[in-house]
């Protein structure tokens, strides 16, 4: 009974086929050929496994700061999506007894459509995720208090706590005022000495 309907199933795919001239055959390969593509991206990014890269090599799956990523628009994902919808719309809009030309136009705006929204999805998710990375730049203008003790004329470092991105963090930090600042006083960061260590003055 199965083998009997899959020969029908066959049957009838030939007879669509026939029916279809030279550039509708086109466009409904690449339509079911990056369709299957473009659901093995979806599959293989379920398994964590998807990886897609802009044309410089940048992954649009990266975050390196919270800033997020930068809106990419040509990727190998949001390629594939542009030829899936470009076969499909391609084919309707033809079979539908529109002209060529204009089939293929828009299929075009079709295609361009659909990778500026996957582009615009991953560039606003991206905007939502945090990767708990705190920027030390932003401490800089910042006041809080001194934990450690800062010798004066950077005799040596101290310890400072900093609200930073809403999280309280402890920073290494050296000053060059005329007296030490004792443990409890209100500093202001003035500038970055190195990635863990700022300057500071007593407010």
């Amino acid at each position: 009974m199965f083998i009997f309907i899959f020969v029908i199933q066959i049957n009838i795919m030939e007879a669509i086929w026939n029916d279809f001239n030279l550039t509708e055959k086109i466009l409904l390969t690449i339509g079911l050929l990056f369709s299957l593509i473009f659901l093995l991206q979806m599959v293989l990014s379920l398994f964590g496994a998807d990886h897609d890269s802009d044309a410089s090599g940048h992954s649009d799956v990266s975050v390196s700061d919270d800033a997020g990523i930068p809106f990419q628009f040509i990727t190998l994902k949001n390629m594939v999506a542009f030829f899936a919808i470009f076969g499909w719309t391609g084919l309707l809009c033809m079979q539908s007894g529109m002209a060529p030309w204009l089939s293929l136009l828009l299929a075009v705006l079709g295609g361009l459509v659909m990778m500026t929204i996957m582009a615009s999805l991953v560039y606003f998710m991206s905007k939502l995720a945090d990767d708990g990375t705190i920027d030390s730049t932003r401490a800089v203008g910042c006041t809080g208090d001194v934990y450690l003790i800062i010798p004066a004329k950077r005799a040596g470092q101290g310890k400072i706590h900093i609200k930073v991105q809403g999280r309280l963090v402890e920073y290494q930090a050296v000053t060059d005022d005329e007296a030490d600042i004792p443990t409890g006083s209100v500093i202001r960061v003035i500038s970055m000495l190195s990635d863990k260590v700022f300057i500071v003055t007593k407010i």
